[in-house]
């Protein structure tokens, strides 16, 4: 108990320093804390006194008189109290125009603050100039304890005793990769994964959803390098019989697919763990197996400029349209 009032004491001590620095009258201010108290208890005897009423009186005969003389008693109470604060409000007196944000702490004292909102838009900007601040120092330590401190020195004999690692994580085999395109596969019977070499070891799968898309996902080993959506009845095929991996579909909702895709590639980022980014990248492709029968979730239409919702939401997986997203 004594350490808690010890705090507490400190706490006003601060705040009061805090208060003598911007030339409040402290007395004042502590007074009228108190006021404030006092109109809180004498506002909750009025409202106990309506809650109660007069069940509690035993007789019928001056009940009615005695609650109304309780109540205008309540009252003139609260508006004692009321007065009293308005008394010390006016002794507690103005802060001084040093604002800490210099010259720009007065846009605070615009009227208008809806329409011209400068002042708490730059508090905003500061404070998250402050976390990024922050955050990069801390970046930076975590970078400085993992430098690999390379000199001329070191690469001389050392280069010679050590052994180069090969990064066998970054460059799987491919009997590897096709092991995980196939394990996706089992996972989604409605959506069948042919996998293609035309140039060495870098595969390209075609994805067909249902009877709604076809998309091409061009690999750099496990690492998705781009896609390419097109409609189910579109050719995939170019002049010369391979897969047509640039170009772009004639239908607007796969080119708004496209574009969200190559979205989901920057969010979809592992990596030490490629193959988890392959899988919720086809997890997030297969929702959109019901392209033309999911309204949207912050609208609830189907249609929006004579498009579906062609946005899939990262985590949820659920549909919105392009502008109901934001």
């Amino acid at each position: 108990m004594s350490s808690s009032l010890s705090d507490t004491t400190f706490l006003h001590q601060v705040n009061m320093a805090d208060v003598m620095n911007v030339g409040v009258n402290l007395e004042a201010f502590s007074q009228a804390i108190n006021a404030i108290q006092a109109l809180r208890s004498s506002v909750t005897r009025v409202f106990d006194s309506l809650k109660d009423g007069m069940k509690n009186k035993e007789t019928l005969e001056g009940t009615e008189k005695a609650f109304i003389t309780e109540f205008q008693d309540n009252l003139q109470s609260v508006n004692r109290d009321l007065n009293e604060l308005e008394r010390l409000s006016g002794l507690v007196g103005r802060p001084s125009e040093s604002h800490p944000l210099h010259n720009s702490g007065l846009l605070s004292l615009d009227p208008v603050q809806d329409k011209t909102p400068l002042y708490s838009q730059l508090l905003q900007a500061y404070k998250w100039s402050n976390k990024l601040q922050y955050h990069a120092g801390l970046a930076s330590n975590l970078l400085n304890q993992q430098s690999l401190k390379r000199s001329a020195n070191q690469m001389g004999a050392s280069a010679k005793r050590r052994p180069k690692v090969q990064p066998s994580t970054l460059v799987p085999h491919p009997q590897y990769v096709d092991d995980v395109i196939t394990r996706i596969g089992r996972m989604f019977p409605d959506m069948s994964i042919e996998l293609f070499r035309p140039n060495g070891t870098s595969a390209v799968l075609l994805v067909s959803l249902g009877k709604v898309l076809k998309a091409i996902v061009v690999m750099r080993s496990l690492f998705i390098d781009r896609t390419i959506v097109r409609g189910f009845n579109e050719n995939i095929y170019s002049e010369d019989g391979k897969l047509d991996i640039w170009g772009k579909s004639q239908y607007q909702v796969f080119q708004k697919v496209t574009d969200h895709a190559t979205t989901a590639l920057l969010h979809y980022q592992l990596p030490q763990m490629p193959d988890v980014v392959v899988r919720s990248f086809m997890t997030w492709l297969r929702s959109y197996i019901k392209l033309f029968q999911s309204p949207c979730q912050r609208c609830g239409r189907f249609l929006q400029d004579g498009l579906p919702p062609t946005w899939r939401d990262f985590r949820t997986l659920e549909a919105f349209h392009d502008t109901c997203r934001m």
